[in-house]
Formats: structure tokens, sequence, C-alpha cells
């Protein structure tokens, strides 16, 4: 085992993300050491760092990240260059045993729960790594988790072929969402945002604004506020498909006018959570499948990288808001 000190950005308190020295964690025998090359910061991230917190302190943030694993107890895996699915399940609830892990009722968390990826090396479970094609790069790895995270949302909505999808939210999933939309033949995919950067930005991949009036086939709501979700309902025709993506940060109240109009067009509503990671339904190996390929063009939602010893500025940065961004990235040293 490496036995040195690593640099993290290690939250000791809301808004306390001191960028310190702690000891290389040791790996069980189900683990392996892994060097992280990229981390992204995600908007979850900004919540658990100035407003939420984690679930006990200190604790290290960041759930999207890759690397490459520099100690295998075995030396099997010794060189891999790997993504890592950042829950951690228990394998005893029932939803464990149908292999539906992200509804794990007693699940562990790289980034929340546990130390994550901000930081120079992790230990993770080796049921949780995912190997880089070749042609994968360690930043496009870093986006997996958010790019599976779109693509099982996107699969709910059972899109035809030539159907136009409306996107509430043209953050970085919602972009994502879009191009799973688009692989999946989807003809139209639209967008709603408050913030007219992003709608500018979204129509760089062919995207377009919602007009306001047009009906759409489908609806993917990623922002979780009441305003969006009543524009779904409006805009989704009769019979039509939402899926609800959005974690929502306040109550969301509907007046009956507004409940009605569900009724009355029969719309389906449908929730999505995180992903799956299942032998029979991988979103992970597919959505690395899809970049590999070329199915998938994910690179130019990067808008910054930063050294790690930066993240806590980066993240104040977001914060603001003043600066437009779309994925920021943590890049180590290589």
């Amino acid at each position: 085992m490496i036995n040195e000190k690593m640099y993290v950005c290690n939250l000791h308190g809301i808004g306390d993300l001191r960028y310190e020295q702690i000891d290389i964690p040791e790996c069980e025998d189900d683990e392996v050491l892994v060097k992280i090359k990229n981390c992204g910061i995600c908007g979850s991230d900004i919540g658990r760092v100035l407003k939420n917190g984690t679930y006990h302190f200190p604790t290290v943030p960041g759930h999207e990240f890759s690397g490459e694993i520099v100690y295998d107890k075995d030396g099997n895996l010794t060189g891999k260059r790997v993504a890592v699915f950042p829950l951690l399940p228990c394998f005893e609830c029932e939803n464990c045993k149908m292999e539906r892990y992200a509804q794990c009722l007693d699940y562990d968390y790289y980034g929340s729960r546990r130390n994550g990826g901000f930081a120079e090396y992790i230990a993770v479970k080796k049921f949780n790594l995912v190997e880089l094609p070749e042609n994968v790069s360690y930043e496009e790895g870093a986006m997996c988790e958010p790019l599976s995270v779109a693509r099982h949302a996107i699969k709910k909505l059972n899109l035809e072929k030539g159907a136009h999808l409306l996107i509430t939210g043209a953050g970085t999933i919602g972009l994502m969402a879009g191009m799973w939309a688009k692989s999946f033949g989807a003809e139209r995919i639209s967008f709603i945002d408050i913030d007219e950067r992003k709608l500018d930005f979204c129509e760089k991949f062919g995207f377009e604004r919602y007009d306001g009036k047009t009906v759409v086939d489908a609806v993917l709501e990623g922002t979780g506020a009441k305003n969006a979700i009543v524009s779904a309902v409006n805009a989704v025709k009769a019979g039509g498909n939402i899926v609800l993506m959005g974690n929502p940060s306040a109550e969301v109240n509907l007046t009956a006018k507004e409940y009605q109009m569900i009724l009355r067009k029969e719309v389906k509503l449908l929730g999505t959570w995180n992903s799956s990671f299942s032998k029979a339904d991988n979103d992970w190996k597919e959505s690395m499948k899809a970049v590999s390929e070329g199915k998938i063009e994910i690179k130019e939602l990067i808008t910054r990288k930063v050294p790690l010893k930066n993240c806590k500025e980066a993240i104040y940065d977001m914060k603001k808001g003043e600066r437009f961004c779309c994925k920021e990235m943590i890049e180590n040293e290589k």
C-alpha cells in the first residue's frame, strides 16, 4: 500500500470546505485504490457545501469521478482506467435482491455519506468500478454519472421516433438527456430555463427554445420547481408522458385547476431516481459504450477545469452565477 498523505477538499461544516492533507485510505479486501484524475462539480455539491451539509463532518464531497487504479491486492486491476458508480448498496434489502440498487433501503454513497472524489486518491469497492474504453478520456469518464442519470430518465419516456420532447431545465443533465433523446429517435427537443445563457448554450447542440404554446409528445421535468411542473402539464399532449427528475428544494403545491389538468389529459406521470447498475440493465456501461462509439458527445459541456486546490473558489463562483457554467471539472495532475 501507499503510505503517504494526500490533498483533499474536506467539508468540516456548512460553508467550511478546507484544502488540506489527510491519510491516503487503506483498502479493504474488496476495494482498490484509485488515483483520481477528474471529478465533476455537481449542482448538488453546491448545496451540500454551502447549505445542507453532508451526513457527517468532516466528509470529502464529490461523486462524479474517474481515475486510474494504482493498488489492487490481487494485482489484476492495477493500471485500469475507471469511472465509479457512487452508490454502495446494502445487498440485503428486497430492492437490492432485485438489483434495483437506486432504491436500496440502507445505502452508502461516495461524496455525501462517505469520502468522495474531491481528493487525490479514494478507496473504491470493486463492485462500483466501470472500466473506461481506450478512447474515452478521464474527463468523459467523470461525466458518466450524470450521463447515466440522464439515460435512465429518458428511457422511461418511451419516446417514439420523430417525437417532440420538452425538457425543463437546461443544465448538464438536461442537455445530456436531450442528447440521449436525439439518439433514441426524437426529432425535436425544446428547452425551458430561467437562465437565458443556458438556452443560448443549448442551441449549440441543435436544441431549441420552447415557444410556450406548441403541444409536445413528452416532457422531462428537470428542475423540481412548481412552475416548471405546471408548464410540463400544460405543454404535453393528452395521454402523453411526463417524467419527473428534478429534486425539489421547496414544497410543490398544485392548485385544484392544475391538478385537474393532469386528470383531464390522462397524463402519465413517472418518477426517476439515479441510474440502473444491474446485470440486465446497466446505464453506466451503455453510457460508456455510447461515448466510445461517438453516439453521444459530451466534452463540449465542460466549461472550465480547475485544480483541486481551487475547488472551493469554483463552488462559490458557481453559486454566484455571474459567469455562465455548464460542467465545471476538477482536474488533478496527470
